[in-house]
């Protein structure tokens, strides 16, 4: 598996991956309605075929990821995709890296910990507040749990050696 930054040529692929990882090319987050189908990112490809994707956005001095998508699991695919994350904003002098996800998904919040971020914040009532702007949004998520809240990880970065 390598992983490569997104090229025009993704452009169909990323947004049908989008469309059905997400029910829409727009994530709601933090209050914002954020199309991710323009971000820049990367894929995981396994030869030939694409497995995951990655959209990020420079924001507030840290990157942003916007969404991650693992199509294949037991391959590592996450991993690859937030260490290329990490390596361009480190890169790119980027103070922290950062994301939110939502209470019920639970694998996520396990996977980001475990793969060094800490959990610096939850918006009580986030995704209700969030849904307003998307309300596709479901009220109950993965493995039953009602989805309400946001939850906002990060990776303190240091600047690159010079």
């Amino acid at each position: 598996m390598r992983i490569r930054p997104l090229t025009p040529d993704d452009q169909v692929w990323k947004v049908d991956t989008l469309e059905r990882g997400w029910g829409s090319t727009s994530v709601a987050r933090l209050g914002e309605l954020i199309d991710a189908a323009p971000l820049p990112g990367f894929v995981a490809q396994d030869d030939d075929r694409r497995v995951g994707l990655l959209t990020y956005a420079a924001r507030d001095g840290g990157m942003e990821i916007v969404t991650i998508e693992s199509l294949v699991e037991g391959l590592g695919i996450g991993t690859a995709l937030m260490d290329a994350a990490r390596e361009l904003a480190t890169a790119g002098g980027a103070s922290r890296l950062w994301l939110v996800t939502t209470n019920d998904n639970i694998r996520a919040i396990g996977f980001y910990q475990q793969w060094g971020m800490d959990l610096v914040g939850v918006v009580r009532h986030g995704v209700t507040r969030s849904r307003l702007l998307k309300p596709s949004i479901p009220i109950v998520g993965q493995h039953g749990i009602p989805m309400r809240h946001e939850l906002e990880f990060e990776l303190g970065l240091s600047p690159p050696p010079r």
